[in-house]
Parts: C-alpha cells; sequence; structure tokens
C-alpha cells in the first residue's frame, strides 16, 4: 500500500488547495488503498524528509522500493500503473499526458504568479502597475484554454490525468472573480469537482484539517 506525505495542518485551512489533494484524488480515480503520514513545517526540514523531498515540501510517495517527489511525477506514476486515468490509445494516452504538462507548466505558473504576488511586493509603489499585468496574463491563459475546451465536457474525449491536474490549478482561481468570467472553465471545474473520486479525496483532506483548533 502506498504511503503519501501531507501537510499535518494545511496552510489553506483544508480547502483542497494542497498539493496532496491532487495525489489522494488520482489515487481515488483508480481506487488504490494508500496511507497518509502527516508532517509539520518544522519535519518537512529535518534530514529524513529532505531525503524524500529535497526541496522540503509536499506530497511523497512511497512504495515499496519507489520513493517520489513532484506532484505531476506522482500522479503520473499512478495514472501509468492503474487504470482509470490514461486511455488505453497510445496516441490519446500522449495528449493526456500532454494535458497534465500543459497544466503545470503553462497554465499553473501565471496564476501562481498572481496570487503570491501580493505577498511578495507589498506595498512597494509600482504595485498598482504590476498587478494588472499579472491578471492580463492569467486571463490570456484561460481565453486560450477556454476556447480549446469549448463545449467539450473533458479536454480530450474522457476524462483523464490531464484534467485532474488542470482541474486542481484552476481550483486556485475560485477565490477570485477571474474564473467567473470564464462560464466554460467554472462549468469544467464544477464537473470535476463533482466527480465521487474527487469528493473523498476532498472529504480525506479536509477531515485533517477540520479537527484542528482554530485559533
Amino acid at each position: 500500500m502506498p504511503t503519501i506525505t501531507a501537510f499535518e495542518r494545511s496552510p489553506d485551512g483544508g480547502r483542497g488547495l494542497a498539493r496532496d489533494t491532487r495525489v489522494r484524488w488520482a489515487l481515488e480515480e483508480t481506487g488504490r488503498a494508500y496511507e497518509v503520514r502527516l508532517v509539520s513545517f518544522a519535519a518537512m526540514k529535518q534530514p529524513e524528509h529532505l531525503a524524500l523531498h529535497p526541496f522540503g515540501q509536499i506530497p511523497t510517495y512511497e512504495e515499496g522500493d519507489v520513493a517520489l517527489f513532484e506532484t505531476g511525477a506522482i500522479v503520473l506514476h499512478i495514472a501509468e500503473r492503474h487504470a482509470g486515468l490514461l486511455p488505453d490509445h497510445p496516441a490519446a494516452r500522449s495528449r493526456a499526458i500532454t494535458w497534465m504538462f500543459a497544466a503545470l507548466n503553462t497554465v499553473e505558473p501565471p496564476i501562481l504568479e498572481r496570487e503570491q504576488a501580493p505577498y511578495v511586493v507589498g506595498d512597494r509603489p509600482w504595485r498598482a502597475e504590476l498587478l494588472p499585468l499579472l491578471d492580463g496574463r492569467v486571463r490570456a491563459r484561460l481565453t486560450q484554454l477556454s476556447a480549446r475546451l469549448g463545449e467539450a465536457e473533458w479536454l480530450d474525449g474522457a476524462f483523464s490525468a490531464g484534467d485532474l491536474m488542470m482541474v486542481s490549478v484552476l481550483q486556485r482561481l475560485k477565490s477570485s472573480a477571474v474564473l467567473k468570467e470564464f462560464p466554460t472553465l467554472a462549468a469544467y471545474v464544477a464537473r470535476g469537482e463533482a466527480r465521487p473520486a474527487y469528493a473523498r479525496a476532498f472529504a480525506a483532506q479536509w477531515k485533517v484539517n477540520a479537527r484542528q483548533p482554530s485559533g
């Protein structure tokens, strides 16, 4: 049975944005039982955890002699070894993997940059000029993605690991007004969250954080 690591107390308070949720979702989609080892922020910087994740983050994945870090690599590992996340046809399989990379390398970076900018920039005088530029970068990517998705249910035929990663990335925009500007993508995210496997993954992550004291 694989073991993954997750935040002992997630910075998002259990809203499903921590990256272990993506791995939980993949495991739930493939019907794999798994164990979770909760890690504190202090423990993440200790040699034991750094041996698994050299950058001191979560999640990690251990199964037998396999030890992985980086969410994309973990989800791909799961998808390649268990049915449910990648098509059988080689060309369709490759396209699904391409969408995984697109989610992480093309769509997510401008979203994260915009999300983190207020904390990094603070009250510097050029803040008012920078933030609209970052908003524009996010909107440009969403415009392209929305056009590609069109009226389709998923990005390329049936639901795949590509959709799992893309929905997970777009969820970071739910607290902003930007996603609402793209109803096609908002509906796409809602379809992903309506999947029973996602509901189980979210509930598992929420359970850990809901038991924590609010203060």
